[in-house]
């Protein structure tokens, strides 16, 4: 990031708060949220407002707010993007760089279940609310689903989720609802990524709220995808993940999956911003290529 714009962005943040509503008024939107091509390409960026600041073997990848920023315009810039997730704190950012203009921005909604913390599945809505979403002109919500049997608290988020399904779909807003099963490894909570496991969180997610009209599904690939989409009508988004493993394998789950009818594109972050090879806008118009 230019200096002048890392001082802009500081001086608007210390002195001028006033400008980030501007941004959001006067931000060019897009028509539809699904562009011609029919696919969507998103990148994610909220995963340090629940704590997770690690890539890979580094566990502190994230922690320079300007880096990551960097990565992200770098990002938002290549050709197929459509646009981003994030929380309050990073879209805003974005919002007063100019780097949303014509993007899909999808703000992030339930990041209370910590990494690491003592109530770490307790997924309270500390992000955006429904009404929030609307406030700031944004395209769409997304909420964390984790469903763990054996903890009576996931009830909690399960009617929380539903709320704010019913609530966007009130603003006609889509959803995007990313559930897990899951299960104890030693105590500490661990995603189910079985394909039945999966399967069963979709068929939890896609009843949520008092319509399923907004809703949309973002989900992880696992073996058995067919299966998995055929669980439901809604449209799907795959995830991406820490980029600790063979990223051409990762690639090449991804171009399988992406032929499944209901599978819509990939909602991707830390894969593709901080890859393995260190080239951020090569990592993403590979990805945009898989679409």
């Amino acid at each position: 990031m230019r200096e002048e714009l890392r001082r802009r962005l500081i001086e608007a943040r210390a002195h001028a708060p006033e400008e980030i509503e501007i941004a959001a008024a006067s931000r060019t939107r897009r028509h539809q949220l699904i562009g011609e091509t029919g696919r969507l390409m998103i990148i994610a960026a909220d995963h340090t407002a629940r704590g997770i600041l690690g890539v890979g073997g580094n566990p502190l990848a994230m922690a320079s707010r300007f880096d990551l920023l960097d990565r992200l315009v770098v990002a938002l810039s290549r050709p197929g993007v459509d646009g981003v997730l994030g929380t309050a704190d990073i879209i805003e950012d974005l919002m007063l760089l100019g780097a949303l203009d014509g993007k899909v921005v999808i703000g992030s909604m339930n990041r209370g279940g910590l990494l690491g913390a003592a109530f770490e599945l307790d997924d309270r809505f500390t992000g955006y609310s429904a009404a929030g979403i609307v406030a700031s002109k944004l395209d769409a919500g997304k909420m964390l689903l984790r469903i763990d049997p054996a903890d009576p608290a996931t009830v909690r988020t399960i009617e929380a989720c539903s709320t704010a399904v019913s609530e966007l779909a009130q603003a006609r807003k889509p959803a995007m609802i990313e559930p897990f099963m899951v299960t104890r490894d030693g105590g500490r909570p661990r995603n189910d990524l079985t394909p039945d496991a999966v399967i069963r969180s979709v068929g939890i997610s896609s009843g949520l709220g008092s319509t399923s009209a907004y809703s949309w599904l973002k989900l992880p690939v696992v073996p058995e995808m067919d299966r998995v989409a055929e669980a439901t009508t809604l449209p799907i988004l795959l995830l991406g993940g820490d980029p600790a493993g063979d990223q051409e394998a990762m690639f090449a789950s991804w171009k399988n999956a992406l032929r499944l009818p209901t599978v819509r594109g990939l909602v991707v972050g830390r894969s593709l911003l901080y890859p393995v090879t260190g080239d951020v806008a090569s990592s993403v118009d590979t990805a945009v290529g898989l679409l």
